[in-house]
C-alpha cells in the first residue's frame, strides 16, 4: 500500500543512495519532460533537499521548467532486492556555474566541474512510496561513460559553453 508524507526518512535516504538509475520528470506549461538519469548525480542534503548534477544533453527542458516555476518529480525504483518505488515531488532551483552557490553544491559530488552544465537544487514538498511489484528484476552491469566523456571533451576543446547555449530550449511563446 502506498504512503505519502512530507520528508524523506532515513530508510528512504538509504534506498536513494543504493540506486544506480532514477527518473526525472518536469513540466511547466509545456509537454511533460521525462528522462532517465545515472552516475552518482543525486545527493541527499537533508530530508527535504536534493542536489542533482546536470550534464550536457540534447536539450535543457528541466532548467526551462524550473525557470518557469514548474514542477519536478524524481522517481527511484528497485531493480534488485525488495520491490519499492519512491517519488519525490519538488520545486527546483537552478544553480549555474557562474553563481556563488555552484562550488558549495558541487562539493557534494566527486565530479570534474568541467563536465557539469548546472546543478539543480530540489526542495521536496511531498514523498510517496508504492509497492513496485510490477517492476522487473534487473542486474546492473556498469555506467556508460559517453555523456561525461563528451562533456569533458567539449570543455577541453573550449566548446562546452557554445554547445550548452545552443541546446537551451526557449520558453513557450504565448
Amino acid at each position: 500500500m502506498g504512503k505519502q508524507y512530507k520528508y524523506l526518512t532515513l530508510e528512504d535516504i538509504a534506498f536513494i543512495q543504493e540506486q544506480k538509475l532514477f527518473y526525472l520528470a518536469s513540466c511547466a506549461a509545456h509537454e511533460v519532460n521525462l528522462s532517465p538519469k545515472g552516475y552518482a548525480s543525486m545527493y541527499v542534503a537533508d530530508p527535504s533537499t536534493l542536489y542533482m548534477l546536470d550534464y550536457l544533453g540534447s536539450g535543457n527542458r528541466t532548467a526551462r521548467d524550473i525557470g518557469e516555476n514548474g514542477e519536478i518529480t524524481v522517481m527511484f525504483n528497485a531493480f534488485e532486492g525488495e520491490a519499492k518505488i519512491l517519488r519525490c515531488f519538488c520545486k527546483g532551483e537552478l544553480i549555474e556555474k557562474e553563481q556563488e552557490a555552484f562550488r558549495p553544491a558541487l562539493s557534494f559530488f566527486k565530479e570534474d566541474p568541467q563536465a557539469i552544465r548546472q546543478i539543480f537544487k530540489l526542495s521536496i514538498y511531498a514523498v510517496e512510496t508504492s509497492c513496485g511489484m510490477g517492476v522487473p528484476l534487473m542486474c546492473y552491469q556498469k555506467e556508460r561513460p559517453q555523456v561525461r566523456d563528451f562533456a569533458l571533451m567539449m570543455a577541453k576543446e573550449g566548446r562546452f559553453d557554445d554547445y550548452a547555449n545552443a541546446h537551451k530550449i526557449p520558453p513557450k511563446l504565448v
